[in-house]
């Protein structure tokens, strides 16, 4: 056994090293993918998920991740990718919302707008049109003549387009109110979504590549969108790929083709109504009253394949995608599919057709466009600013009164040693008010990623703002902490040392904020940022020249002492003060002046010069740390790491683990009504994990809930103090029934869960709420409720079974045994189909780990290894709850 280990820890140690290569699956993502998107035509990517179609569209895009192996080629109108700007020709609308939760709606479509040049691409279509309409010799309608008109004048604040995709994607009503992020906040979930697909198509681009952008929104608000791209697609002959999980029958009906993919390889692809009638040659039929949509995804699938089997004429087996895909092929409808570019105008080269800049306005405008949204940005942290300055006075006045100049007295070297501790403390708090730097980098990070990647603007465009518009900031922490500190402690009283001392804390607090700036772009990830920071500040300090002095720094550590930035500073700020003539008398020590002796025991320079070459290097420092800080934007990616995998043969090992695992039982209808019974059916059989607990049934009547009025609300005029989100809202949950709440994206669905589920922290709450009859009590009612959010927040270095086994530990009660958990804990994993990922780390969203889709089945698992009586669950696909939840 421990030759075992030691083996393995070797080889672990030896991979680490890279000195020995891991043993690799290989995995097919995209299997022989071939195809054509059309334009005017609304295309439909339809599949499972882990089908592959995220990684289709990034390939399209021209996003794929380099490390993949690849092989083929993508072409839009016979143009290779590398032969033009795919970034701005296409735009990739994830389903991961990265925005700043700071802004408004409006502010972050304004900036979409700036930076894709929303004007003078509306000015190129109303060019396009006015050629087109003298060509076909047709005359304008007024109403779109004036709206093209203005759509292509550009304006300080914003134009038209905006208030138009607004309006569209139904973010009017919420224009003015801030996105927010998980943990502040803001528009509701399908807002934010919605706020996803409007950053991308404010522009306008011609090819859209949208991965799921009807997660979390309503049917109704998906069809409209869908039908609004499909006016666009049609009237201006753009090119749509979309890809939709469960589309409504309303919503499948508008798209024009359809590719069907499914374990990457394309099972179907031509006009979406040829689609039941080609199936149907295969031996499938669609049943009545079922959606076309949800057909298709479950027509390849071993578990759902065989009821839509209808060719009598032969015994039901089982066709694996594999045979479909290569059934296709050889069909009349795979080999009418003409798979070349389209360029039916002989257009293929014009820049209206295929950017060949990689931005869309000049510089000035860029830059014009960054300085604004980072004033705004300043301005919605005015709080943090605030009080970081009301900490350097309060700090002051505690620094102030520890070193009293009634206390002090340059007639000594031991009083001068006072001087310089506090001379020191000064440059060290200036330095580390420039840490909160680092996490608002970090924070930013993904957004600037996307938009870099986008071609909104370059790496400068974004750090050159941050640098600038940090100087006055910079200027007022200085004059702070010298009005508050210099003459009270009583430093050189010259006018000018004291205009010195302002002009090196400005130095050190620019240097700090470049040098926390630049570590937050390198690491890219809070904890390696803040480890290395920490370690980073530490050898700055100890190398500062004040803790040890020069001469017993070791040989070999010499050259650090020279590079430290606080040695500068420190020398600079010494000379600054002992160089004055009130500490020139002279001492009985060494026949030196007082203040010469102390700057010589400290090995710190006695030059006037000096202070200049302090000043010198803390700006150089600060200029270098912000030009490295601007390359690492440039040419830094993504911390990114492998995604949780399921090999190809892990459904029929599970299945065989099912099966021999499986035992019949028999229960009463009584001892059902006592008991959660989990349930998972395989092919013929089936088996449950129970735990008890007590049903119960939840009423609320009259509910209201108030919120205080939106400052920006009142700003309009209104009046009223309060804001009425609940409106004498009143229902009933009982068990054993499944119950939906539906509505329209921010109707309050998120609202009223929260309430009834005791998570509003703010507001005012009226109306009667009880359990069993009882009043709710919320210290009681956590231990039996569960509540998954629609935002899927999980600990990312932790596998996908120390989730489980934490939310169960923490919330099943005690006297459950150990192997009763295990148990109940298993039974959950094969229900939401987790037990083949019980290893893999659950990541971070859009990065690493789980992908969105089990990242939403790990939510739901938390919750139910908790054994709640009552579980709320917002915005999921409820055909796949209905099928695998058993309520």
């Amino acid at each position: 056994m421990f030759s075992f280990v030691s083996c393995i820890c070797n080889q672990r140690i030896l991979i680490a090293c890279r000195l020995l290569h891991p043993n690799k699956h290989k995995l097919t993502i995209l299997d022989d993918v071939s195809g054509i998107v059309r334009p005017g035509r609304m295309t439909l990517l339809l599949g499972p998920p882990a089908s592959g179609k995220s990684t289709l569209l990034l390939a399209l895009a021209g996003k794929l991740d380099p490390k993949l192996k690849k092989s083929g080629g993508i072409t839009y109108n016979g143009i290779a990718l590398d032969e033009f700007c795919v970034q701005r020709t296409s735009a990739y609308i994830s389903q991961t919302d990265n925005h700043l939760g700071e802004l408004t709606v409006r502010e972050t479509l304004d900036f979409a707008a700036k930076c894709q040049g929303a004007s003078e691409n509306w000015g190129e279509c109303l060019k396009e049109l006015v050629n087109l309409e003298q060509k076909r010799g047709m005359r304008p309608s007024p109403e779109i003549d004036a709206f093209m008109k203005a759509a292509s004048v550009g304006g300080d604040k914003h134009n038209l387009v905006t208030d138009y995709v607004l309006r569209v994607l139904g973010l009017d009503i919420c224009a003015d109110t801030l996105v927010g992020s998980d943990m502040e906040r803001g528009v509701s979930g399908g807002q934010r979504k919605r706020v996803t697909t409007g950053e991308m198509i404010v522009g306008p681009r011609k090819t859209l590549l949208m991965d799921e952008i009807s997660t979390g929104l309503d049917s109704s608000t998906t069809f409209q969108i869908v039908k609004c791209l499909r006016n666009f697609v049609h009237e201006m002959e753009a090119t749509v790929l979309m890809s939709l999980l469960q589309p409504a029958p309303e919503t499948f009906e508008l798209f024009d083709d359809l590719i069907l993919l499914s374990e990457g390889k394309i099972v179907y692809q031509g006009q979406i109504d040829h689609v039941v009638e080609y199936f149907k040659s295969l031996g499938f039929s669609l049943p009545p009253r079922k959606g076309i949509a949800d057909f298709l995804q479950e027509v390849t699938s071993k578990k759902d394949q065989a009821q839509y089997w209808s060719d009598l004429s032969k015994p039901y087996s089982f066709i694996p995608v594999s045979a479909m895909a290569a059934a296709f092929t050889d069909s009349q409808y795979g080999r009418n599919l003409e798979f070349h570019p389209h360029n039916s105008d002989g257009h293929t080269n014009s820049p209206e057709a295929l950017a060949r800049s990689k931005f869309a306005i000049s510089k000035y405008r860029l830059i014009r466009a960054c300085f604004a949204r980072e004033l705004i940005l300043i301005s919605r942290h005015r709080f943090l600013y605030t009080f970081r300055t009301c900490q350097v006075a309060f700090v002051g006045l505690i620094t102030s009164t520890l070193f009293l100049r009634t206390r002090l007295h340059p007639i000594d070297e031991q009083n001068g040693e006072l001087y310089l501790s506090c001379l020191f403390f000064g440059l060290v708090h200036i330095m580390f008010n420039g840490f909160s730097e680092l996490s608002i980098t970090i924070f930013r990070l993904p957004v600037f990623y996307k938009q870099r990647d986008n071609c909104f603007h370059p790496a400068w465009a974004f750090s050159l703002p941050n640098w600038i518009l940090r100087i006055p900031y910079s200027i007022i922490e200085a004059t702070v902490w010298s009005c508050v500190v210099y003459y009270t402690v009583g430093f050189a009283p010259t006018v000018d040392r004291f205009f010195r001392f302002m002009l090196l804390l400005f130095s050190i607090h620019q240097m700090a904020l470049g040098l926390f700036r630049m570590m937050g772009a390198i690491a890219r990830d809070m904890t390696i940022a803040n480890t290395f920071g920490s370690a980073a500040m530490m050898a700055i300090f100890l190398l500062g020249g004040f803790i040890i002095p020069k001469e017993a720094i070791k040989p070999w550590w010499e050259w650090a002492y020279w590079v430290s930035p606080l040695m500068y500073g420190q020398r600079a700020i010494s000379v600054n003060e002992f160089s004055d003539s009130r500490w020139s008398k002279v001492s009985s020590y060494m026949n030196n002046t007082i203040g010469t002796n102390v700057l010589l025991a400290h090995d710190l320079g006695t030059q006037n010069y000096w202070y200049w070459i302090g000043v010198g290097v803390l700006l150089a420092y600060a200029l270098l740390f912000n030009v490295l800080f601007t390359l690492a934007l440039a040419y830094l990616n993504p911390l990114q790491k492998a995604q949780a995998l399921i090999l190809a043969n892990s459904e029929e090992s599970k299945d065989l683990k099912i099966a021999g695992a499986t035992s019949d039982r028999n229960t009463t209808t009584d001892k059902c009504n006592r008991t959660n019974v989990l349930e998972v059916s395989t092919e013929g059989t089936r088996r449950k994990g129970m735990l008890p607990f007590q049903p119960i049934t939840m009423t609320f009547h009259n509910v209201n809930y108030f919120v205080d009025m939106p400052k920006e609300m009142q700003a309009r005029g209104i009046t009223e103090k309060r804001l009425q989100l609940l409106f004498e809202v009143s229902g009933v949950f009982r068990p054993r029934v499944l119950t939906a709440l539906v509505g329209s994206s921010g109707a309050g669905k998120t609202t009223l869960m929260d309430v009834l589920a005791g998570r509003k922290t703010s507001g005012c709450i009226e109306g009667d709420i009880k359990i069993s009859g009882h009043p709710k009590e919320q210290q009681t009612f956590a231990r039996v409720a569960g509540y998954v959010e629609q935002n899927d927040i999980h600990s990312p270095q932790v596998t996908v079974e120390e989730s489980l086994w934490f939310s169960s530990a923490l919330r099943l009660p005690n006297d459950i045994s150990r192997e009763t958990k295990k148990a109940f804990v298993e039974e959950v994993m094969s229900l939401v189909e987790l037990d083949e990922l019980r290893h893999a780390l659950v990541g971070k969203q859009g990065s690493s780990g789980l992908s969105t889709e089990q990242r939403k089945r790990l939510t739901i698992a938390v919750e139910l290894v908790a054994n709640p009586s009552i579980i709320f669950m917002m915005n999921l696909h409820l055909v796949w709850m209905h099928e695998q939840l058993p309520l």
